[in-house]
């Protein structure tokens, strides 16, 4: 690892010059890619640089420990050892989180689809709950939410709704959200108090780049026809809402959101090609399911990833087995703490799984 850290140090100045040579600069496309490549290797440089002045240090304070004939300056110099080498331990595991293998789309922007599962309207209506979540926890991140197509109920809910959220990093938080949510609550409909079980789901995907998806015009048939839903803005008197269907796969995408005709093409084919991102990416990661085992969750929509109990105000999340009771302010946006513990857990399973052959 060693190694590999010395390579990304020089790599790093090797940057910096360039990003402040002139003739470069010129360069805007160029120069902009050379800065984003930049600032991804700095969290590492600072941190491996950080880790050389602790080795020095520690270096410098055995020396002391045994050469010096001062018995004060020795039991200062082993206090302060102590400390360097428990700062020191701390310092070798960031190093070891940051040397772990990145997801190419974590920075990427994500399309969030929420589908009323089992449970009929009280079903519709926790989609409608999660679709909330979402929004809030991106006005949290100062995250823009752009939606692309709805299919509301007559009481609020949604029996599918598609949306984008674009902010950087949004992929790497959200990535851990798809799969079956359930909730457990009484409905405003059951008279007798019961106690229902409803299911939605949830499916994350990142926006792909043109380059990443090619698809031939000969595989679309694009049907157009008229917006529908409760009134309101996006509801009009034309042909304007788009219903795409890519041939070779099935797939289907609808968009009403825009008044535009053009606009919904365009919402529906990024829609599309995170789809067929989605189903590539399935294909690939089935042909090296043991890199999947050591991955939190498999992003499979089947899978039941949490449960959102109302009488008991807790939100428990199956995959790593935490549970909150702050329920109320989880469906508000407040869910970085699950968040952070799924990220935590990836990334020590990815760690488990590299085994001890990187030692630094």
């Amino acid at each position: 690892m060693l190694q590999k850290l010395n390579f990304i140090e020089a790599k790093y100045d090797e940057l910096s010059m360039k990003i402040s040579d002139p003739s470069i600069m010129a360069n805007q496309k160029e120069w902009q890619k050379l800065c984003k490549e930049h600032a991804d290797l700095e969290v590492v440089v600072t941190k491996y640089r950080v880790f050389k002045k602790l080795e020095e240090d520690i270096t410098f304070n055995k020396e002391i420990i045994s050469e010096e004939s001062d018995k004060e300056l020795r039991e200062m110099a082993q206090e302060e050892l102590k400390e360097l080498n428990e700062s020191m331990e701390q310092i070798k595991e960031d190093l070891k989180v940051l040397m772990l293998p990145t997801d190419p789309n974590d920075d990427k922007n994500v399309f969030v689809e929420i589908r009323g599962g089992a449970g009929g309207d009280e079903a519709a209506l926790f989609a409608a709950n999660l679709f909330r979540m979402y929004t809030r926890y991106a006005e949290i991140n100062r995250w823009k939410v752009d939606m692309m197509s709805s299919n509301e109920t007559d009481i609020g809910g949604f029996k599918e709704v598609v949306f984008m959220i674009k902010g950087h990093g949004a992929y790497s938080k959200l990535k851990y959200e798809s799969g079956a949510h359930r909730v457990q609550r009484v409905p405003d409909t059951e008279s007798s108090g019961r106690i229902h079980t409803s299911t939605a789901t949830v499916a994350v995907l990142p926006e792909v780049d043109d380059v990443e998806i090619d698809i031939s015009p000969n595989d679309i048939r694009v049907d157009v026809f008229r917006a529908s839903g409760n009134g309101g803005q996006c509801v009009n008197t034309t042909d304007s809402a788009v219903r795409m269907t890519h041939l070779p796969t099935g797939i289907v995408v609808s968009c009403q959101d825009e008044k535009s005709q053009l606009k919904n093409k365009e919402k529906a084919m990024k829609v599309l090609k995170a789809r067929l991102f989605e189903k590539a990416e399935a294909e690939r990661n089935s042909a090296i399911a043991e890199d999947r085992k050591s991955q939190v969750g498999t992003g499979d929509r089947s899978e039941r990833i949490r449960t959102y109990n109302y009488p008991q105000g807790r939100v428990t999340d199956h995959r790593i087995g935490l549970t909150l009771y702050k329920l109320e302010s989880f469906l508000n946006g407040d869910i970085n703490e699950v968040i952070d513990a799924l990220i935590t857990a990836d990334q020590a399973e990815k760690m488990k799984a590299m085994g001890n052959t990187e030692e630094l």
